[in-house]
């Protein structure tokens, strides 16, 4: 049975499968990031009390919090996708680790920018080279290095296999990002939310910190399978089945 669950869900490595299957959960996971959003802004900005320290300019964490986690973790999964593609030769896996990246970009710019804001009512100043905002930044730049490197390169599978390189060599920043508060003398201040203590932070502010990260996990997952199933009609563009699709549901083309 086991085994058989397996081929299963093998089965959801072939392009076409996988593009059925994306457009099936796209409607739900948008309305579910639209929802989750709604809710957790409004509890984070109108519910939650007012931070005794940081007074009103704390809310901005709502955002700053999850997309700064989202940077990490969307990383993570370009690179093992990347990694997948390149070990085992999978077309699946590479057009996945290239729908991932500019999703995860975006929200490295978000998380930047929010972190601004918070920093200068917070340090009187909009940015200084802290360990934590310098390896955030050098993980944008790894973003966009990954997407010009695979854009100059004319061959997917070279590109893929260049890209999967860049990618994985680019993982060992993730933890400098995670523990530069531990390992060094930051001004950026230490974790509120942790899997192996108590959390810092009001039950309403936790609430609407989780709502906020689900939402950003559902929103990450529904524009990454939409970027990827437009990305596998232009690879799989000579396919029977992409020109069976095209020609019965015309507006896919865009």
């Amino acid at each position: 049975m086991g085994q058989a669950q397996g081929l299963r869900w093998f089965t959801f490595a072939a392009p076409s499968r996988f593009y059925g299957l994306a457009g099936v959960l796209l409607p739900w996971l948008w309305g579910a990031a639209v929802l989750l959003a709604a809710t957790g802004l409004y509890i984070g900005f109108f519910v939650a009390p007012t931070d005794a320290q940081q007074g009103e300019a704390y809310r901005i964490i709502f955002i700053h919090v999850p997309a700064a986690w989202m940077s990490m973790l969307v990383y993570a999964a370009m690179a093992g996708w990347a990694a997948l593609g390149w070990i085992f030769n999978a077309r699946m896996a590479a057009m996945l680790a290239r729908a991932l990246a500019p999703t995860g970009a975006v929200f490295t710019v978000i998380a930047l920018v929010t972190g601004a804001f918070w920093g200068q009512p917070t340090w009187g100043t909009w940015w200084v080279w802290d360990a934590r905002l310098t390896s955030e930044l050098i993980l944008l730049f790894l973003y966009l290095g990954y997407l010009a490197l695979v854009v100059s390169i004319e061959d997917p599978r070279r590109a893929d296999q260049a890209g999967a390189l860049l990618a994985v060599v680019g993982v060992v920043n993730l933890p400098v990002i995670y523990f530069s508060v531990r390992w060094w003398n930051t001004l950026h201040q230490g974790a509120s939310v942790s899997l192996t203590a108590a959390p810092k932070m009001a039950s309403t502010m936790l609430a609407a910190m989780g709502l906020m990260s689900l939402a950003f996990w559902a929103y990450a997952i529904a524009v990454s399978l939409t970027r990827a199933r437009a990305i596998v009609l232009e690879r799989e563009a000579e396919a029977d089945w992409v020109r069976e699709l095209l020609t019965a549901q015309p507006e896919a083309r865009a």
